[in-house]
């Protein structure tokens, strides 16, 4: 592994527990997270024993910042991750400016760079079919679409360069460590919390709709394998199987002992994906990628955690 490793966005909800799990595995390395705290907690980083610098990677402050510390493995997870934002300037100056600014420190230093792409590239697909990741795309947001041009750029720069620029395109991700992100984070964390409160569950009509939920420690363990890619690619992150808003609600009350009826509403957006559902195969064959975590194993362990029966973070 790497002497030295980047983390960037590495205080935030997938970035904290893939710091953590590389301190783990690698602790003769040096790791050094870079993070602007818009969406991240520095609590997720208790445990983490390097050094923590703010950086807004989308300015020349991240050359300052990174200057002697040469990194030969980068993962770039920064980014802004809330996909409401309409301001489209905004959104592709941070993320899109700020990965090309991510790719010229690799290419100083010789690195490989793993970075969070993500399955909204897909768009709102009709049909209920696994995604595979040659798929035509569709960004419906500029959030997509900041990641569809991201994707394209690291093709361009690994034909230029000869280094490699793998993109780990996640899906709904879900576990401890994102309750910092309030209405942002899972629905997962969202239907636990109303029933925690006493609360039936609210889903939109009629809980059917399904989605590809992926367990954090999963979506780490396929970010870390995507470093070994042959070359230049991108891989879905996901479960590989599709659940139901109901199936979550079913789970959840296994996990709490409870036995809450959802309660149903109608769904005021005129944009809603219906069916997402991750291809695994690319990410098997190439990695050796197999989700350890089924939607109820999840829910489980991640339940077990935020009741305080677990201790966070875990291995």
């Amino acid at each position: 592994m790497a002497n030295n490793i980047l983390v960037t966005g590495g205080a935030g909800f997938i970035g904290a527990n893939l710091t953590l799990k590389l301190q783990s595995m690698y602790p003769d390395s040096k790791i050094l997270v870079l993070d602007d705290f818009t969406s991240a907690n520095f609590k997720n980083l208790i445990k983490f024993k390097g050094e923590v610098l703010a950086c807004d990677v989308s300015t020349d402050e991240l050359f300052f910042k990174v200057e002697d510390f040469n990194p030969n493995m980068i993962f770039h997870l920064a980014s802004i991750t809330d996909t409401t934002v309409t301001d489209q300037e905004l959104m592709m100056r941070k993320n899109v400016d700020g990965f090309k600014n991510i790719l010229e420190i690799a290419y100083d230093n010789n690195a490989t760079v793993v970075y969070a792409s993500s399955a909204s590239v897909y768009g709102n697909v009709k049909e209920h079919v696994p995604l595979k990741e040659d798929r035509e795309k569709h960004p419906e947001n500029v959030y997509a679409f900041s990641k569809y041009v991201m994707d394209n750029i690291a093709e361009d720069f690994s034909k230029d360069t000869g280094l490699k620029a793998v993109g780990v395109r996640y899906f709904n991700v879900y576990g401890p460590g994102e309750a910092h992100k309030g209405k942002f984070a899972s629905m997962i964390f969202q239907l636990y919390k109303q029933m925690k409160e006493g609360k039936r569950p609210r889903i939109f009509e009629y809980g059917e709709q399904k989605r590809d939920f992926v367990y954090v420690k999963d979506a780490v363990e396929m970010t870390i394998l995507a470093m070994n890619a042959p070359k230049t690619t991108v891989y879905n992150v996901g479960s590989g199987e599709p659940h139901s808003f109901n199936d979550v609600i079913k789970y959840l009350n296994e996990a709490l002992g409870t036995n809450y009826e959802p309660e149903y509403f109608e769904c005021p957006y005129d944009f809603y994906q219906e069916y997402t559902h991750a291809d695994m195969t690319k990410a098997k064959e190439e990695l050796g990628f197999v989700p350890k975590y089924h939607l109820k194993e999840g829910i489980k362990e991640y339940v077990d955690i935020m009741e305080g029966k677990i201790d966070y973070p875990i291995r």
